[in-house]
């Protein structure tokens, strides 16, 4: 009941963010090249009246890219965003935003000048409250239509060069299902099937854990921006040594249905999901992108997977190995690369010895497989919100490496990487624009942190006693008038101790005195006694 009327409460909100903005989905704007927006603020283009940005050409990298896609000119994403854009907001100093129209990373308040770093905690150390209100959050996302965002459902050449626009509206929480299946999906070439499949602008290479990480912080800042909640910070999940899928419960997200293990309990919210961007043979069939239309509920029936691929979930002592690694790419840079850092925890390298393993699934890797199911298949795994736990986690690991070796940026590979995962490349498919290499840094530069990664005594106050503090900030107001009532209560029941004994010492004095009158009589008639004998 909590949580349908907070989901109801929370539809008055619309917003949302990235990939195509919706004042860039025109033939105008694909044709001219020129993805400059007003920002409302003050009606200027990219906020330029009020110091924000400008509109100006994009630079991007000619550095050499790796061999593992010999192709050129095919694919919208080589050079991104060129095909579409070849001019953009460039915002200054704390701005940020397809108009500039938002803060950077970190940044609050309507001059963008208020820093503060933000907390993300395990979800098991929410509260009752908090969980709730993140999972309607989550269907909230699910059921809004961004109102800044479209997606595109052909390729520039479909579009006949930009003159005919091909976009749709799409959901809050599948614009970035989308975004994950844009970024992983196939080329086409051309015909029927005609495809090249060893292409992964966010996987298999050094760029897999700085998208996650921008991908992460868009969708936390697009559910701020959403509910209006400035304080929301997205949990996770730490499965290190786990034996089972311990947020698989209606308690969190989604238990299993009691007469088909494949998909998710009725009790669940999410068992009226439906996933988007999962046939991928069909897409490349049709030579078609995926348009966001509904293809069914979330799949998942964890532990029932390939168990010799995958024996188990990893272990604490897999992540300390994998921490340990001191090169943080190799050569060839892809998923056959050895000892690195990278590939060990995206999960292509053995967590014991890191080296490649093809037959193998470790790490990162093995949740989606031990999910068997929708988060099973790259280009839709997105659709599962077990998804942002996990990749959550993975990005807290990343972090820990980042603190314990604290590597220069020229450690991220500025050349020879595979197609979009060098230094300056930029980020697909987001715009604003992100280069790879930006990201490449503590977390704390980017205004956040993770609670168990704290020190002890902050640490303890974030984990143990921020949340009642929390808790105890939103029923305030009831704790006040307990306070009062209480206070008041105990008054009375003070004065009425007070009235009482000083009537019973009011009565006890009034006894006495009539006591002695008495002894007199009593003596008097003793004597009379006395003299009658």
């Amino acid at each position: 009941m909590f949580l349908l009327k907070l989901i109801g409460f929370l539809a008055l909100f619309r917003s949302s963010y990235q990939q195509f903005p919706r004042a860039c989905a025109t033939a105008e704007a694909l044709l001219s090249k020129e993805c400059c927006p007003v920002w409302d603020g003050d009606a200027s283009v990219c906020g330029e009246s009020s110091r924000r940005g400008s509109c100006q050409d994009v630079s991007v990298t000619d550095a050499a890219d790796g061999p593992q896609f010999p192709h050129s000119n095919v694919d919208d994403r080589e050079k991104w965003p060129l095909v579409f854009y070849n001019r953009t907001c460039q915002c200054v100093g704390n701005f940020m935003g397809y108009n500039c129209g938002d803060c950077k990373f970190g940044f609050f308040g309507p001059n963008c000048d208020e820093r503060r770093e933000s907390i993300r905690r395990s979800i098991f150390q929410l509260t009752t409250a908090e969980k709730n209100k993140f999972i309607a959050y989550l269907n909230l996302a699910k059921n809004t239509v961004s109102t800044d965002y479209v997606i595109a459902t052909g390729t520039y050449i479909q579009m006949n060069n930009g003159s005919t626009p091909m976009f749709r509206n799409i959901s809050v929480y599948d614009l970035f299902v989308w975004m994950h299946y844009y970024a992983s999906r196939d080329t086409l070439l051309g015909g029927s099937n005609n495809v090249w499949r060893d292409i992964d602008f966010a996987h298999e290479a050094p760029a897999f854990l700085p998208w996650h990480r921008v991908f992460l912080l868009l969708w936390e800042q697009g559910i701020r921006k959403l509910t209006g909640d400035q304080n929301f910070t997205v949990p996770y999940w730490d499965w290190r040594d786990a034996q089972d899928c311990d947020v698989c419960t209606d308690e969190y997200l989604g238990g299993r249905h009691p007469t088909n293990p494949n998909i998710l309990s009725p009790a669940s919210f999410f068992s009226s999901w439906q996933v988007i961007c999962t046939k991928s043979e069909e897409y490349n069939r049709l030579e078609t992108l995926c348009n966001g239309t509904g293809e069914g509920p979330i799949l998942r029936n964890p532990g029932n997977h390939d168990r010799i691929r995958t024996p188990r979930l990893p272990t604490s002592a897999e992540v300390e190995f994998c921490l340990s690694l001191t090169e943080y790419e190799t050569e060839p840079m892809d998923k056959f690369a050895n000892m690195s850092f990278r590939n060990t925890l995206e999960g292509f390298a053995d967590p014991s010895d890191g080296m490649a393993n093809r037959a193998r699934s470790t790490l990162h890797n093995s949740l989606h497989i031990f999910m068997n199911g929708s988060m099973s298949q790259v280009q839709g795994s997105a659709n599962d919100p077990i998804f942002v736990l996990h990749h959550v986690f993975v990005d807290s690991i990343f972090e820990q490496w980042l603190r314990r070796h604290q590597p220069v940026g020229a450690v991220y590979p500025a050349a020879n990487a595979p197609i979009g995962h060098n230094h300056g490349y930029h980020m697909v498919p987001f715009i604003p624009l992100y280069r790879n290499g930006d990201f490449f840094l503590s977390s704390r530069e980017l205004g956040y942190d993770y609670a168990y990664l704290l020190e002890p005594g902050q640490r303890f106050l974030e984990e143990f006693l921020a949340p009642y503090l929390d808790q105890a900030q939103q029923i305030w107001q009831w704790l006040l008038a307990a306070g009062i009532l209480g206070a008041l209560v105990a008054a009375i029941l003070v004065l009425s101790v007070v009235l009482t004994c000083r009537k019973r010492k009011r009565t006890r004095s009034s006894y006495e005195e009539r006591q002695s009158l008495l002894h007199d009589s009593d003596e008097s008639q003793n004597l009379n006694y006395q003299t009658t004998l």
